[in-house]
């Protein structure tokens, strides 16, 4: 099963720590420790696999997480992987009767959130009497975030688990007693020199006032590659977005004071290449599904090493490469920072890059209108007068779909699909805005 999973996710062999924890779960309970972009999801998915079974209607696997991306990136994970079980999600932004309906076929693998799985339990949405398998995601997290009340409820709502997974980005030295771990098998791969990623990192020295100045020079240096810039506020977010868009660089933000979909449409306009540039705070340094991220920018610094290294996870992760630039004032010196960190130089004279050669498109019609990707892809070829070149990545929500398209086809596949139906019904088709 796993060498079909693997198969389906494109992936050749598993690392070492992904190997250590499937070995380790055949024996008991299990305590991961290991780094940001480390692969960790697989490291509890695939053990999960050999535990699931066809025979049982009910849910099986619950699997609790910080964040609503993080439990729509495992849900991803989970269904690449094929496995033919069911999967589904649960998390605060959610409708409640759409969750409530899916239990009514309940899914043998359920992801989410600590309030919203409470809520839910509360209200006896589903049942925990074959709920065998709990794994505990990004736990340091989920205790940051303050959750360990829901948590701790939770978990004893659960009478038949037999295996508990804990993972973490984050050396804990007490793990809380509600979370029932039964002498568990502890890996610690957070100093595992196999997994140390290979990143660059470089100074920029600007005072605060010549801030933004650097960060638009350092932007339109990079060019149109991704490129992550990290904020302390959500107010300097903001700013800072509005005056890079008055300078002429388009650019995402995202940051928890943000409407659910606001954050979603921005994060998915960050993946499919619309908006190279992403503006946020520590949010998104951890259990978003943003691949293949080449730069990070600290605009401002972290207020701690821990806050650091979850933000340069973001780059350089499993086998890339990345780069990580930190803007400094001249007497500001982060003690985490190595001796020998490179300076980087700006040019004097700025050239403003490229535009992304992609736009995003908007189908007001999702999942729940039984609208998949196929169904998409299908619609923008035979009607809408596009190339599969000029298709970039497709993703379906519940009640919108997105596609990248190529900039200079957008307008033209607008006009074409205007009169043109998805499933038979007339739907919105416009360029996201």
């Amino acid at each position: 099963m796993i060498k079909q999973a693997l198969a389906n996710l494109k992936i050749s062999a598993l690392n070492e720590m992904q190997q250590a924890a499937i070995a380790a779960a055949k024996k008991g309970d299990v305590i991961l420790f290991s780094p940001t972009g480390s692969g960790k999801t697989l490291a509890f998915l695939l053990p999960l696999l050999s535990l699931l079974d066809a025979e049982i209607a009910t849910v099986q696997a619950l699997i609790l997480v910080p964040s609503r991306e993080l439990a729509l990136q495992i849900e991803q994970v989970f269904k690449t992987i094929g496995s033919g079980f069911k999967v589904n999600c649960c998390y605060g932004g959610h409708p409640v009767k759409i969750e409530r309906n899916n239990f009514s076929q309940p899914p043998a693998v359920l992801i989410g959130t600590p309030g919203r799985v409470a809520h839910h339990l509360r209200r006896e949405s589903f049942g925990t009497e074959t709920i065998f398998t709990l794994v505990l995601d990004e736990f340091d997290k989920a205790l940051e975030f303050g959750f360990q009340e829901d948590m701790s409820f939770i978990i004893s709502r659960m009478p038949a688990v037999k295996k508990r997974i804990l993972t973490s980005a984050t050396k804990m030295d007490e793990i809380p007693a509600f979370a029932r771990l039964d002498h568990p098998v502890t890996l610690d791969f957070l100093n595992n020199a196999v997994s140390a990623p290979d990143l660059q990192q470089k100074i920029i020295f600007a005072d605060a006032a010549d801030r933004l100045d650097a960060l638009f020079a350092l932007i339109c240096k990079i060019g149109s590659k991704a490129t992550l810039v990290f904020c302390n506020h959500r107010e300097a977010v903001g700013r800072i977005s509005d005056l890079l868009w008055e300078r002429g660089l388009p650019n995402g933000i995202f940051h928890g004071g943000m409407e659910q979909d606001d954050r979603e449409r921005a994060l998915l306009k960050f993946r499919n290449g619309s908006y190279p540039v992403l503006i946020t705070t520590d949010l998104a340094s951890r259990g978003l599904d943003i691949p293949e991220i080449e730069y990070v920018v600290h605009y401002q610094l972290p207020h701690n090493e821990e806050a650091f290294t979850h933000r340069n996870g973001r780059t350089a992760r499993m086998h890339a490469s990345g780069t990580s630039y930190l803007l400094l004032s001249a007497e500001e010196k982060p003690a985490y920072l190595k001796a020998a960190t490179e300076v980087e130089n700006l040019p004097e004279n700025v050239v403003l890059p490229q535009p992304s050669p992609w736009q995003t498109l908007y189908i007001a019609a999702g999942k729940k209108d039984k609208v998949n990707k196929v169904d998409v892809v299908g619609l923008l070829l035979q009607k809408g007068g596009l190339e599969k070149t000029d298709v970039g990545l497709v993703e379906v929500l519940d009640f919108a779909a997105y596609a990248a398209i190529k900039r200079e086809k957008i307008e033209q596949t607008v006009v074409l699909l205007k009169s043109e139906k998805i499933k038979n019904k007339k739907v919105k088709i416009e360029i996201s805005r």
